[in-house]
């Protein structure tokens, strides 16, 4: 089946997925970028995830390749539980303080990960489709699509577009956030560096 991205069509590859998979790794910026070639998400400060299923079998790797989901029991039942029999999902695995926001310490406590939920931003398998050299914002959309029905400690992390970017950063700093991460529109899934990817940290953030 023929998928098109936003500006070609793309064949993804039809094979079975593979075990852990280096994710894709923003480049440290000191300015956001501007222009529609380019959505924002916030930063969420917590563990990185490579959730990964395959029929009943799931795995939560961190970026080391270390297998979490002895940890975060719930996540992997919320993945476990997703209609596709196939999917590796790209996220970060965060703890929620009692206002509401991010709590990394909480992450590091059974209490945290019991309730700890997986903001998922990018989709890389889906049942036997490769999806890394699908542009990123046809891999989001598809990724909302999976997630429509999932359960709460699984969500899918939300974007702005273009030139909101600045304004998300400002909202980001006065709310003591880690940052944001840009992502060209176009970028392929690279493991490892990858350019395409922009992290922009806020100087006086302390974590929580």
């Amino acid at each position: 089946m023929l998928m098109r991205s936003s500006t070609r069509w793309a064949r993804p590859k039809l094979v079975r997925p593979p075990g852990f998979i280096l994710p894709c790794q923003p480049i440290l910026a000191n300015k956001v970028p501007t222009g529609d070639g380019w959505i924002h998400e916030l930063k969420h400060d917590g563990f990185r995830i490579i959730a990964h299923k395959d029929g009943e079998r799931v795995h939560l790797w961190s970026r080391n390749g270390r297998d979490r989901s002895g940890d975060f029991v719930a996540m992997a039942d919320a993945v476990r539980a997703l209609p596709a029999s196939r999917i590796v999902l790209d996220g970060e695995a965060v703890a929620h303080c009692l206002d509401g926001l991010p709590g990394f310490r909480r992450l590091l406590s059974g209490d945290g990960q019991a309730s700890a939920c997986l903001y998922a931003f990018d989709l890389i398998w889906l049942e036997a489709q490769d999806l890394r050299s699908v542009e990123l914002i046809g891999r989001r959309r598809m990724l909302q699509k999976a997630l429509k029905k999932a359960g709460p400690a699984l969500r899918f992390s939300e974007h702005l577009d273009g030139d909101e970017g600045e304004a998300m950063f400002r909202h980001a700093c006065v709310m003591n956030l880690e940052g944001i991460v840009s992502k060209r529109v176009a970028s392929r899934y690279k493991s490892g560096s990858c350019v395409a990817w922009v992290k922009v940290k806020n100087p006086a953030y302390k974590r929580r």
